[in-house]
């Protein structure tokens, strides 16, 4: 009888319930190459797959799996830490063919603990060939392989033609780990398996009951100029969504209906071009759950729709709930919201968690939510990932946006030598017509013009108005100080400085107060209300930035064009952060020679993109080097590429817990019912803000700040720096703390 290798095991069951190694490596295969047959890279799944865990086959593994069971064994003792991912690598060497064997290497050795470098700083050595000094070993462990799997011959298929190949192998590795994941999961977790398993509604079913629930809308809303546009725009995006496979864009200006009418014209090409789903990307966590909370209000869509971000909460524990968790972990539901963090920072990942979605990209239309936002140090490498997954993974981009940047490469502008697109197709039939159609807001310069101007002259002003203000400042302390200078009964702080629960409720109070209209409000806020935020005053002022931000800020006045027109005001503050120094210029060159009448236009933002693309240069648009990290024959540094890309730079910032609302609450219950950590932690996220590092070593090593008992990592901000107006506040700010606890 020949002898029986196990992948897994089950504790508590006999052997004839374990799963057999050779059944697990075949339905790895199997998954595995279904995932990679939409961009042809099939066979090459299939093998990896099939060879990934052939280090199973050694005496060590199955004497470790037999003892952890409690099992006496012939093989010997138990083993230590047993590594199974080296007898494929070491296969695929001796097959080796043309750079194939460094593929599967890869694939292979990397399941578990990600893709390497090719060259390792830590070994000084190629990383992927020093642990072949355990051939023999390997050799030994093949000897107990089937023929039939180790004698497979390497894939036929070539990398498709023109694709890039770093790109390519990473979406390998995807459909690799996630298979295995899956399968792992259905003999070790039947319940969680089945939870995952129940059908999302069809893609298809989707379109229908949209167009129920937005002509029903239509029909329902008063004819206004701004709701006409608004309904046109709709109608061109169902026209456009049937043409040729294209990248797409949108440019609408704000408040022109663009979520909606973007998720029409992505129901409407799936449907025509059958994509597996919709993926929508959002740069700001702090809009994304309202636009999942607008696709959910669309009947048939309650349970279509995934958000995936640090913030999800779970309020309970609903099947529903756990079941869009499990989705998140790799994307196979209809309909994804997510941020513009996940999906880049996963597209350039190494380890096997976050890349295990990236298959599920392709065959797909994603939409790139205010397109404009798309941080200019990686804009390079994130449009070169968008046009990648466009050419060679089935997947239709729509750039979304009221300022749509300059992305393709044209005689005027070559944007990012070959990474820029060769064309983009405008869903819009006369973006500058519409632009003047929607026109709601008249820009005026303050008193004092481009020069800079005072607190105590900038509070006066805004009083001075006898209405609803909205002022939008670049820097914290400035929205801070601005704001005391208001009355305060009538005037509303918003900034990061506080948690997300905090702004949420803050944007409430707001909502309800501009719908009383009642006289003066006033409200302080840096940008982080200019992208998707609803909200619509009749004056508002505007801190002098890039001619996006001017734009976004202005959709926030007269958004549905309830006066014949709004005021949008810029100024120069008394002082800048260096990020908005350069952008600024060009707006300021602007302001200087241009008409304010016509500035807010798609052809200015075209001008001044190119105007900024031009000035940053080359290398600054692709600071971390991260595609020459990617590029050079096969070595590869993708550990090093996804260490260096990070759209929000850890080193500069630190995440504590805010001590407002139920964050105490929680987190007594967190030490209280390490059981239910998961759960608790999720909610935690709501109540995070971000310290600088410098200042937060400072406030902790005076106990300011607090490391959770038994959870490295997590901290507690003291509640006398957090103020129920302003969140945290710096040290100098604070009331009722000692000033010799901050003396150095």
């Amino acid at each position: 009888m020949p002898r029986r290798f196990y992948a897994h095991s089950l504790p508590g069951r006999p052997v004839d319930q374990w799963q057999p190694l050779e059944e697990h490596l075949k339905k790895v295969a199997k998954l595995a190459a279904e995932f990679a047959r939409p961009f042809g890279g099939d066979e090459w799944a299939y093998l990896a797959g099939l060879w990934h865990d052939l280090g199973k086959y050694s005496d060590a593994f199955q004497a470790k799996l037999l003892a952890e069971n409690g099992i006496e064994t012939h093989l010997g003792k138990r083993p230590g830490r047993v590594v199974h991912s080296e007898a494929g690598g070491h296969l695929a060497s001796l097959k080796g063919w043309k750079g194939a064997d460094r593929v599967l290497s890869w694939l292979i050795m990397g399941h578990h603990t990600g893709l390497t470098d090719y060259f390792s700083d830590e070994i000084g050595a190629k990383a992927l060939e020093p642990k072949m000094r355990n051939a023999k070993q390997s050799e030994h462990i093949l000897k107990n392989v089937p023929f039939e799997i180790a004698g497979r011959s390497m894939p036929c298929q070539s990398i498709p033609s023109g694709a890039d190949p770093a790109f390519f192998l990473r979406m390998l590795f995807s459909c690799i780990v996630d298979a295995d994941f899956l399968d792992t999961e259905a003999f070790m977790n039947k319940n969680k398996a089945q939870l995952r398993n129940q059908d999302y509604p069809p893609l298809k079913s989707l379109l229908p009951a949209f167009d129920y629930y937005i002509n029903q809308i239509c029909a329902r809303v008063r004819p206004t100029s701004v709701n006409k546009i608004r309904a046109q725009i709709l109608e061109q995006c169902r026209k456009m969504a049937t043409k040729n496979l294209d990248v797409f864009s949108l440019t609408a200006p704000t408040g022109g209906g663009k979520t909606l009418s973007s998720l029409a014209f992505a129901l409407r090409h799936a449907a025509k071009y059958e994509k597996s789903r919709i993926i929508y990307v959002i740069p700001y966590t702090s809009i994304i759950e309202q636009t999942a909370n607008v696709f959910r209000k669309i009947p048939g869509f309650e349970n279509a729709v995934v958000e995936h971000h640090c913030n999800v909460v779970e309020p309970d524990e609903r099947e529903e709930t756990s079941r869009n968790r499990l989705a998140a972990e790799n994307w196979n539901a209809p309909i994804i919201v997510t941020t513009s963090v996940q999906f880049f920072e996963s597209v350039y990942a190494c380890k096997p968690s976050r890349c295990r979605k990236l298959h599920n990209i392709a065959n797909s239309v994603v939409i790139f939510d205010e397109a404009q936002c798309l941080p200019p140090k990686y804009l390079r490498s994130a449009v070169f990932a968008i046009r990648e997954l466009y050419r060679h993974y089935s997947v239709t981009p729509l750039l979304c946006t009221a300022t749509q940047p300059v992305l393709t490469q044209t005689e005027q502008f070559d944007f990012s030598f070959s990474e820029g697109f060769q064309s983009v197709m405008e869903i819009v039939e006369d973006p500058d017509g519409l632009a003047n159609e929607l026109r709601r807001v008249k820009i005026e310069l303050c008193p004092r013009g481009l020069d800079p101007v005072s607190h105590d002259e900038l509070a006066g002003s805004i009083i001075a108005e006898g209405l609803p203000v909205l002022c939008i400042v670049n820097r914290k302390d400035d929205a801070r100080h601005l704001a005391r200078l208001l009355p305060e009964g009538q005037t509303v702080h918003l900034s990061t400085n506080m948690c997300a629960e905090h702004r949420s409720k803050t944007l409430d109070v707001v909502r309800k107060q501009l719908e009383q209209e009642n006289g003066s409000f006033f409200v302080i806020s840096t940008s982080l209300v200019e992208a998707g935020v609803d909200i619509d005053f009749p004056v508002v002022y505007r801190a002098l930035a890039g001619l996006d931000s001017i734009a976004q800020a202005a959709g926030r006045c007269n958004r549905e064009g309830r006066q014949a027109s709004g005021k949008t005001v810029v100024f120069v503050p008394e002082k800048q952060p260096d990020y908005v120094l350069q952008p600024a210029s060009i707006t300021r060159e602007l302001l200087s020679t241009g008409s304010l009448s016509s500035l807010l236009t798609p052809a200015n933002y075209r001008d001044y993109f190119r105007q900024r693309f031009w000035q940053l240069g080359e290398q600054v648009l692709d600071e971390k080097n991260i595609l020459q990290l990617l590029s050079g024959h096969m070595n590869y540094y993708f550990s090093t590429a996804a260490r260096k890309f990070q759209l929000i730079e850890e080193d500069w910032q630190k995440v504590v817990i805010a001590p407002y609302g139920r964050a105490l609450e929680l987190v007594a219950r967190l030490l209280k019912e390490p059981w239910h950590e998961r759960k608790i932690l999720r909610r935690l996220q709501y109540y995070a803000v971000n310290i600088p590092g410098q200042l937060f070593d400072f406030l902790l090593n005076r106990d300011f700040i607090r490391e959770l008992e038994n959870y490295q990592g997590i901290f507690l901000l003291d509640v006398s720096l957090y103020d129920d107006r302003y969140g945290f506040l710096p040290p100098d700010e604070a009331d009722g703390i000692d000033p010799e606890k901050f003396m150095v």
